[in-house]
């Protein structure tokens, strides 16, 4: 028996070397490729010891590998190394991709490739050497390949290789580890492929190759949308629009029509968050001019922008809109001319001339195409403002310079229209932050006095310790940006115009810094110079919610009007989203978008639920990671019934289905008039 198995046993490690000796090439293929897949989740969501990406990132790359076997063995390198290199670029890509946005790559975006010349000090500002480690695991093949070429491997490969039969072999092992992915994968793993909303997820569940394939096919699916969901989706739209719930929270309340025919101006702050605005150094704010115009107007201190790849352009979409960005790809480029309903719509027939203004190229985020679909009459972009090269800060025209030049034209617009609406997009507090010698003086230093342990003699020491770091940086940008803000609206102050005008004033976005960076703000012992970590003394609680928290930004409603600045004060601090902006702001204005899926916050109230474009929401007691499956309570004393969060998932995936069946297939122009006769037959039924 003992002899039978040892036999055996031999017999197998002899099989086994032979496989080796005569597979060399494709098994340097193998493991590479898939050390490329575990060195990404490493990278980027440190999940890189979890089995199940890396089955199914095993099954496709022997799946693709298989039919290497199908060409001669000296012919075989060429396959594999165009494979390989193929996967390099999705790693170098997809690694890079999720330093800026916490996520992954999609070929939706690839379109947008052309903004990247005006975006270029952010990008190689934020590069690290380990986005391209991958390139290193392709040079190591190259290099097998040279020592496999200078033997007789080829040579004997090409005498005892059995092509198709190990093909077949190791295309059924790949089918196999497939299966296994697919069999052990559950509902909601399966809707969320389905739907490619949470990219994160994905890959934590089904490795990269898997989701940069299915977002290939998601990419492509939009370009055939009458073969490919269009009744689906159609029939959602109708469903959901001729239903009760989508009617919710539309009774009066004390604002309606308060700003009927008055102007409105939107000023899209770039990069601003709210915690810049509990922040002081040495006695001064950090951004004192958004903090008075808080205390003046109306403030939303609980805000969040729902923003996806497409950042500040999501943002003026979800807002002008109430529609969230869509699930694969950017609106601003793949479906800039879709028909919207629009606060720029609605008030045009109103009789409102409409204009943007932004010291950019109107090319920027494809603007000069969409700004005229979202219905502005009238851009004022970098080609209507006088500068030298020398007024710029990073992406354009300074704020302060920029906010100088509006003015007269902000008065002209005044004397020339009755009413008119506009946004004014600013720029200079984008990343990467580096235009310190434009910024201004802000001094962040910090004294503090410092006792010798051995002759208890006190010293007074100053320390600048966030000084060319990732956030001071980004303090001292901001505190830029709030002083040429304060310097606008001292001049709409002393000025005889704008008395029939609200501005509404909105962070567009967090600043793309990691937790690691702002938690150099909260946990840095400038003593000791070091950063204080969980369970030790003095430690300020930051986790990843913490962090997804942290992202809110300033709303506030604004205007010199006495009579009317009496009814717009005070402090709103139910949860909001930037798809409740026009709910809110068009039931003062007396407009109404009925293809809406955000709120009017004063219905809604504590009942909102703010919804980000991977299927995470915010709710007044809760945040939930729909990559996880996991939430944290932020209510204080909440208890939550076992339904709260099933309930909330179910609502939060179907508005993402019907926002994303809206921008995808036109479905406002196209299924307008059916809903329409839907409603009435069912009020007729009634």
């Amino acid at each position: 028996m003992k002899q039978k198995i040892k036999t055996k046993a031999s017999d197998v490690r002899k099989k086994v070397a032979s496989y080796i000796i005569s597979n060399r090439l494709f098994i340097s293929y193998f493991i590479l490729s898939l050390i490329g897949t575990v060195l990404l989740r490493y990278n980027t969501n440190g999940n890189w010891l979890d089995f199940k990406p890396l089955i199914c990132d095993a099954a496709l790359i022997l799946i693709i590998g298989s039919f290497g076997y199908l060409i001669k063995g000296k012919k075989q390198f060429p396959y594999y190394f165009f494979v390989m290199l193929i996967f390099t670029i999705m790693e170098v890509v997809n690694s890079i991709y999720y330093t800026f946005y916490v996520s992954f790559a999609s070929f939706g975006e690839l379109v947008t490739l052309k903004q990247a010349d005006t975006v270029t000090g952010s990008i190689i500002d934020r590069l690290r050497f380990i986005d391209f480690i991958y390139v290193f695991l392709l040079i190591i093949f190259v290099i097998i390949h040279r020592v496999l070429k200078s033997s007789s491997y080829y040579n004997y490969v090409s005498r005892f290789e059995k092509g198709k039969k190990m093909s077949i072999v190791t295309l059924m092992i790949g089918c196999i580890f497939l299966a296994y992915t697919f069999v052990t994968a559950t509902s909601t793993d399966y809707s969320r492929l389905n739907k490619q909303w949470n990219r994160v997820y994905i890959v934590e569940r089904f490795g990269i190759i898997l989701y940069q394939g299915n977002d290939l096919v998601q990419t492509l699916s939009p370009k055939f949308s009458s073969l490919f969901g269009y009744d689906e989706s159609a029939q959602l739209f109708k469903e959901f629009f001729a239903s009760d719930e989508s009617k919710e929270y539309e009774e009066d309340n004390k604002y309606t029509n308060l700003l009927n025919g008055y102007n409105v101006i939107f000023i899209h702050m770039e990069g601003i968050q709210s915690y810049l605005m509990n922040l002081s150094f040495n006695n001064v704010e950090a951004t004192p001019s958004i903090n008075k115009l808080a205390k003046e107007g109306l403030f939303f201190d609980h805000f969040y922008p729902q923003i996806s790849t497409g950042t500040s352009s999501d943002t003026e979409f979800t807002l002008l809109t109430s529609l969230l960005p869509a699930s694969s790809g950017v609106v601003f480029t793949s479906y800039y001319d879709r028909d919207y309903v629009t606060i720029p719509k609605l008030l045009k027939e109103k009789g409102y001339y409409t204009f943007s203004m932004h010291g950019n190229l109107a090319s920027m985020w494809n603007r000069n195409k969409v700004h005229p679909n979202l219905g502005y009459d009238k851009m004022y972009f970098e080609e209507s403002f006088d500068y030298t090269e020398d007024d710029v800060i990073n992406l354009g025209i300074n704020d302060s310079l920029f906010f100088k030049e509006a003015m007269p034209m902000l008065e002209n617009i005044e004397k020339t229209n009755q009413n008119y609406m506009g946004t004014i997009i600013t720029l200079s507090n984008h990343s990467p932050f580096i235009f310190l010698d434009k910024y201004g003086e802000y001094d962040m230093s910090t004294t503090y006095e410092e006792t010798d342990p051995t002759t208890n003699e006190k010293t007074t020491k100053t320390t600048n310790y966030l000084y060319n770091t990732p956030v001071g940086n980004y303090i001292t940008s901001a505190h830029y940006a709030d002083k040429a803000l304060g310097e606008f609206f001292n001049y709409i102050n002393d000025s005889d115009c704008f008395n029939n005008t609200v501005f509404v004033l909105y962070g567009d976005h967090d600043a793309k810094l990691s937790r690691k960076e702002i938690n150099y703000l909260y946990n840095y012992d400038y003593k000791t110079g070091e950063v204080i970590e969980e369970g030790m003394e003095g430690y300020t609680p930051y986790d990843q919610y913490d962090h997804e928290l942290n992202k809110n930004t300033p709303l506030i409603i604004w205007t010199k009007n006495n009579n009317i600045r009496k009814k717009l004060q005070g402090v709103n601090s139910n949860v909001m989203g930037m798809y409740d902006v026009m709910p809110t702001i068009g039931n003062m204005l007396g407009i109404k978008n009925d293809f809406a899926l955000g709120h009017d916050i004063f219905n809604i109230k504590d009942n909102n639920i703010v919804i980000f474009p991977n299927g995470n929401f915010l709710t007044n007691s809760v945040y939930y990671n729909s990559s996880t499956n996991e939430y944290k309570i932020i209510g204080n004393n909440t208890v939550l019934n076992e339904d709260y969060i099933n309930t909330r998932i179910a609502y939060v995936d179907k508005r993402l289905e019907v926002s994303n069946a809206i921008i995808v297939h036109d479905l406002i122009k196209n299924e307008k008039d059916n809903l329409n006769k839907l409603i009435e037959n069912r009020n007729n039924e009634d």
